[in-house]
């Protein structure tokens, strides 16, 4: 196990995992933007689609803040691109089939994935994280986003 406390101020580990579109995504070549992972437990799940579809709504917002929204769930890339397409979301979808990932943020729990959200900035610092301990809550993009302009 790879279990981490990500700490605001320390380096975020370092990953590959293929997108949508079974390309690697991998966060240390992020050096031009700040991240917003989210990951979230299932795509089409009633809480994750209404959690996804408010960062949709307000993706200007994130981008005004130069933050790129990737979302990250078990979920393989067909279902990704199914998704994204059905509720057309404008951000990168990563595929963490074992959890791996999730484990190393905190984010693995007994039966499945947990869901948190961490901004990291370009120099691979994590600036904000948060993780749920119950899984109907989430961070609303109003949330976010006050807190990105505070930092």
């Amino acid at each position: 196990m790879h279990r981490m406390t990500i700490r605001i101020g320390k380096t975020a580990p370092d990953f590959s995992l293929p997108d949508q579109n079974g390309n690697p995504f991998r966060l240390s070549e992020q050096t031009s933007t700040r991240v917003l992972l989210v990951f979230y437990p299932g795509d089409d799940t009633p809480v994750c689609t209404r959690q996804l579809c408010d960062y949709r709504d307000g993706i200007e917002q994130f981008s005004d803040l130069d933050v790129r929204v990737v979302g990250i769930s078990r979920d393989d890339a067909d279902s990704h691109r199914r998704f994204r397409d059905r509720h057309e979301l404008p951000f990168t979808l990563l595929s963490d089939p074992d959890l791996a990932v999730a484990d190393r943020y905190g984010c693995k729990g007994l039966i499945g994935m947990k869901r948190g959200v961490f901004l990291v900035d370009e120099g691979r610092i994590v600036r904000y994280a948060h993780v749920e301990s119950v899984a109907v809550f989430r961070r609303s993009r109003e949330e976010l986003v006050e807190v990105i302009r505070r930092l």
